[in-house]
């Protein structure tokens, strides 16, 4: 019997895309990135039943860059297993069938892009001005995933890991050197202070030598429709995005 991967299914119906639209996303991640892949609907179906258990490493890395996070943490059985190494080392090569699944190749592959260096759970901060409350300033707090394929990361607050509940967050970065320039949404919580508004903006920030903070600015619209902006900034807490570390931070910063 299968397990349907029901974490899966709940990821993409919080992204509030259908199985088709699920699909096309993944299809267009793999145009950017040049996989050679063909979702479809059947093949999501087939994922989301269980009837496929555990994705090609192609595909892995198009569900990592349409959902913005780890493979490990998407509900498959073991992905691990059958994956390639971004550097090309240890795992199993693989070629592709029509549907996705992951099966052993006769032969040597080319090596798999690198992974980004900037991949992990992080902290993320910033600090804005709420006019309708005396112009005080407050502090945002997630517990994000970053992941990197090539130049794009994708960020995304884990479950229950912001400082005001059930508001979650996605920034898309570019990295060009030291520099990340990208553009950020959060939609607040339905029964807080801003009633489920849903805000965004662009944000640019500069990766410090050590490669464990970037701090820049955002810049967004108000609730009086004017242009505001603020301090943002990440830092890293754990370079694994595993299952086990997702857990961990899978809870409100301090």
């Amino acid at each position: 019997m299968t397990n349907p991967n029901t974490i899966l299914r709940t990821v993409r119906i919080s992204m509030m895309l259908s199985q088709d639209d699920f699909a096309r996303a993944l299809r267009e991640a793999g145009e950017q990135a040049k996989l050679p892949i063909e979702p479809s609907k059947r093949l999501v179906q087939r994922w989301e039943s269980g009837a496929i258990s555990v994705p090609s490493p192609r595909y892995a890395r198009a569900l990592e860059a349409v959902t913005g996070m780890p493979i490990d943490s998407l509900g498959f059985a073991s992905p691990a297993m059958s994956r390639v190494t971004d550097d090309g080392a240890g795992g199993h090569d693989v070629h592709l069938s029509p549907d996705g699944i992951a099966a052993p190749s006769p032969g040597p592959t080319a090596a798999a892009s690198p992974r980004g260096n900037y991949s992990g759970v992080w902290l993320s901060q910033y600090e804005y001005v709420s006019s309708g409350r005396g112009d005080q300033v407050f502090v945002g707090k997630h517990f994000v995933v970053l992941l990197q394929h090539g130049n794009r990361i994708s960020v995304r607050s884990l479950p229950g890991a912001s400082l005001n509940p059930d508001s979650p967050l996605t920034i898309d970065l570019t990295v060009d050197n030291n520099v990340v320039t990208g553009t950020w949404v959060e939609q607040t919580a339905a029964d807080g202070y801003y009633r489920g508004a849903r805000y965004y903006g662009a944000i640019q920030m500069l990766i410090e030598p050590t490669g464990r903070r970037m701090a820049g600015k955002w810049v967004g619209f108000g609730k009086e429709f004017d242009i505001n902006t603020g301090p943002w900034e990440l830092r890293l807490e754990d370079p694994s995005t595993n299952q086990a570390t997702i857990a961990k931070y899978s809870r409100v910063p301090e």
